[in-house]
């Protein structure tokens, strides 16, 4: 019987776990991967629905990368095993296996930049924050996914600010106090003055200052606590704004 052409192995491989196994006649270890490959995308969907938004944002987006990795490893596996049966193979490959393996960068950027798009918006104070002052500049303050006291006191400070798209151009927005579990932010309208100023000590000239002219917001965040889906704790938490007022 001849032997499967390695390249031909590789490329069923890195279409599903253990293919390139059951090419080569391992149907134990074929199978056995293929069910760890649905097992293995069932526990990163768990983990990064359950804590890609929280500060545990890290746990998801490593066993993504890990999945990836496992799933270069059985590719590489197979191929390898292919070509000890064919030591005296001379010929070229049916395909290349570094063009073939270089497909796995394809889902490796895809994880590695798609995961940041929802990944950690509300890990910590500033990236809530930061979320909460995109929904302001973008008009999408909406009261079904912010609290009522939020929507409102933003609503009172864009009477002071305009309707205008560079409303909050000259906003300032600070974190002045953060714990554990609990932080404060202010919302200031601001103005610049240029100030004089020096470098080492010799050569003078100027800068532009920020300067606070009036607290537009305060702002509350609290992090709760978030479970794993189905029950269980790491001490992850979730950041959210939970009430605002005009000062």
């Amino acid at each position: 019987m001849t032997a499967p052409d390695p390249g031909l192995v590789l490329g069923r491989a890195l279409l599903g776990w253990g293919l390139g196994h059951l090419a080569l006649g391992r149907g134990a270890v074929g199978w056995s991967l293929l069910v760890a490959e649905v097992l293995g995308a069932l526990l990163v969907a768990w983990l990064t629905i359950g804590l890609a938004s929280t500060s545990a944002y890290l746990v998801p987006f490593l066993a993504g990368i890990a999945f990836i990795t496992a799933w270069a490893w059985q590719a590489v596996a197979a191929y390898r095993a292919a070509r000890a049966r064919r030591p005296q193979s001379t010929g070229a490959p049916e395909r290349s296996p570094a063009a073939a393996i270089g497909w796995l960068s394809l889902p490796l950027l895809a994880w590695g930049t798609g995961f940041w798009l929802i990944g950690a918006d509300a890990a910590t104070p500033a990236a809530t924050l930061d979320r909460f002052v995109s929904a302001w500049s973008e008009g999408t303050l909406e009261a079904d996914g912010w609290p009522a006291s939020v929507v409102e006191a933003a609503a009172d400070a864009d009477r002071a600010l305009g309707s205008g798209p560079d409303r909050l151009r000259d906003v300032r927005f600070t974190l002045v106090e953060a714990s554990d579990d609990r932080a404060t932010a202010v919302a200031e309208a601001i103005h610049y003055e240029r100030r004089p100023s020096s470098f080492l000590w010799v050569f003078r000239g100027s800068e532009l200052v920020p300067v606070a002219d009036e607290q537009l917001l305060s702002l509350d965040l609290a992090a709760d606590s978030v479970p794993l889906p189905g029950g269980g704790d790491i001490g992850a938490v979730r950041w959210e704004l939970v009430d605002a007022s005009r000062d």
